[in-house]
């Protein structure tokens, strides 16, 4: 039987040593064998199980759902839903090529259309859009009750509010660490961890479900895009969850 650390597990499915934690703690996947000394061991079922809640959490369900239904699903099953899923998302892609290629079609016909009167005409069209469906947008990845508790907590750029200007202080700090070569290991690195870990639970009101679950959106540049999200960059997200996942596994081994 072949079993894996916590640390070994994390870098196997692509999951944080944080994300491990949690569905420790809740009962959603806890590994086979906890020894006396707190270090954790995850069998291949295991292992197997928390590809199964990857896939689910890809569907949108949420963690409460998942707990419900992991045992009693199988892996074929899962596939089956993520694959009319991802069928489903190619049609709205779909959509929007020929949605581009109709706008592309038209420009090309209306050469002698001025410019000056067509951009705004788009951007008017664009932003009402844009209103319309926004709520829609963060449906795809969040429920209703999530999309609601994101606007009220989320910090917002056009506000010049204290909560706002920590996370924007902890960014410009990575962004030191990196220009300076400072590791996410270091004593720095743990410092602006250990605020991020505070201040998340001051955003979040300590919904760890939710915290997680909007993480694993920020960190995808295309997801973040689409729901609007202030660009971060790649190297600013992986020093984060390197330093996370480092100050995690020192006190959850």
């Amino acid at each position: 039987m072949i079993y894996y650390s916590t640390g070994d597990a994390s870098k196997k499915l692509h999951l944080s040593v944080r994300t491990l934690r949690y569905y420790d703690q809740i009962g959603l996947v806890e590994p086979t064998i906890k020894e006396d000394n707190g270090r954790r061991l995850y069998s291949e079922q295991d292992m197997l199980k928390l590809e199964k809640v990857t896939i689910l959490k890809a569907l949108s369900l949420s963690l409460d759902d998942i707990k419900k239904v992991l045992d009693q699903i199988t892996v074929q099953d899962i596939l089956a839903v993520h694959k009319k899923s991802l069928e489903n998302q190619i049609l709205e892609l779909q959509g929007s090529l020929n949605h581009t290629t109709t706008i592309l079609t038209s420009i090309r016909v209306e050469q002698q259309l001025n410019w000056e009167v067509l951009l705004p005409l788009i951007d008017e069209y664009l932003h009402r859009k844009s209103a319309e469906q926004k709520e829609m947008i963060w449906k795809e990845f969040f429920n209703e009750k999530e999309v609601d508790a994101l606007s009220n907590n989320l910090p917002k750029m056009g506000e010049d509010d204290e909560q706002t200007k920590k996370w924007i202080n902890i960014i410009r700090r990575v962004e030191l660490c990196l220009k300076n070569s400072i590791k996410p290991e270091s004593a720095e690195g743990q410092l602006i961890a250990e605020d991020i870990l505070l201040l998340s639970k001051e955003t979040f009101h300590g919904d760890e479900d939710l915290e997680l679950k909007f993480w694993e959106v920020r960190k995808s540049k295309e997801k973040s895009q689409k729901l609007g999200l202030y660009p971060i960059n790649d190297e600013v997200v992986k020093f984060i969850e390197q330093a996370i996942d480092y100050i995690l596994e020192e006190n959850y081994i």
